[in-house]
């Protein structure tokens, strides 16, 4: 004899709780997005990623995750490697002159954003002795300032602090200058 569950009891099936609901939503999620994109969204994004010189698989990451184009680039300093002196090296001078896109850089000091080779823009590096608060603050008005959506904008930087700017600011993504410019790192 079987034991049969009393009225109200689902016999371990969720007609209409989380997991149903779940799966609706997954399902309904799947429909939406297409299995293929069409070959001209991708030739568009192939040159999109060219314009900001950028290999196409790291822009087609950040696009995705962040669910909108890249409209800016902030370097820090050091990812254009002027840790010593305000001059960049002319291979990435040649690559961020292509670029079509805002181009900015945030100086650590001693250096001065006045003193730099002609970006877009330049602006005074979060200090290290800076709290995650003021940086993060620092960082969303030097964005606010140029009005640049924070999820629309690239950092690039060479250190674990610099890494940190991107939550801070909530931006797109975080690369190495390395990885950026193609060098060693």
């Amino acid at each position: 004899m079987t034991h049969s569950p009393g009225i109200g009891h689902n016999s371990r099936q969720d007609f209409h709780g989380y997991s149903s609901r779940l799966h609706q939503w997954r399902k309904a999620r799947a429909d939406l997005i297409p299995k293929t994109m069409p070959v001209e969204v991708v030739r568009m994004r192939v040159r999109r990623a060219s314009a900001l010189g950028l290999d196409y698989r790291t822009y087609a990451g950040v696009r995705a995750a962040t669910g909108r184009d890249i409209v800016a680039l902030l370097f820090s300093s050091n990812a254009l490697g002027m840790i010593r002196r305000a001059e960049m090296d002319a291979a990435r001078a040649a690559k961020l002159a292509e670029v079509v896109a805002e181009r900015g850089v945030l100086v650590h000091l001693p250096l001065a954003p006045d003193a730099l080779p002609p970006l877009d823009w330049a602006a005074e590096a979060p200090p290290f002795t800076d709290s995650w608060a003021a940086m993060r603050d620092r960082l969303r008005d030097t964005l606010a300032a140029r009005n640049l959506p924070p999820e629309g904008v690239l950092l690039i930087g060479e250190t674990s602090y610099e890494a940190s700017w991107c939550a801070a600011a909530r931006a797109a993504g975080y690369l190495t200058g390395a990885r950026y410019f193609g060098t060693p790192a």
